[in-house]
């Protein structure tokens, strides 16, 4: 069939532009902008969002329910390895791993985009809390912020990272 006998077609969001491209779920006719590459072939905007759907099964209390696993879980832990000095750094990573794993078990599985942000960012808050209530504390009593007291947040705070950025990317399935 040549393209000459082929009728002219028009991408359904834009009417004004002629295409020679369709969907290949759908078979609606789009244009470049529209099209979204994925590994089967080009599809439009509004397949790829249905399909994206179904990879999504979180409920709405998953949220507040993996925030509170991630931050109660990196407290525990950051008061556990708090004296364990340069070993709490190796340890974080596998802290994070735990606290993804915890989640992961108390949501039953269920899959969310926006999970692996809620729970790092968790972890982060929990594990970094109780040393930044000894800096107030030390401010509180002193009146002053000390270099000494900025300076033994670096550790605290590289630990909170590494148990954050472990939780994120074995939530993200790429750990």
């Amino acid at each position: 069939m040549s393209l000459e006998n082929q009728s002219q077609m028009y991408c359904y969001n834009h009417p004004n532009r002629e295409t020679h491209l369709r969907c290949n779920k759908c078979e609606r006719p789009i244009c470049v902008s529209c099209a979204v590459l994925t590994p089967t072939g080009y599809r439009c905007k509004e397949c790829v969002k249905g399909q994206q759907r179904v990879f999504d099964t979180s409920h709405w209390w998953d949220y507040p329910l993996g925030a509170v696993v991630a931050f109660v879980l990196s407290l525990i832990a950051s008061l556990l390895v708090k004296y364990l000095s340069f070993f709490a750094l190796i340890a974080s990573y596998f802290v994070g791993i735990g606290i993804a794993e915890a989640v992961r078990f108390v949501l039953r599985k269920r899959r969310s985009r926006r999970m692996p942000w809620v729970v790092a960012i968790s972890a982060f808050a929990g594990s970094i809390l109780l040393n930044l209530s000894t800096v107030m504390l030390i401010f509180a009593v002193t009146g002053q912020i000390t270099f000494s007291s900025i300076f033994s947040l670096l550790y605290p705070l590289a630990y909170a990272a590494i148990i954050s950025v472990a939780a994120y990317y074995r939530l993200k399935g790429t750990l």
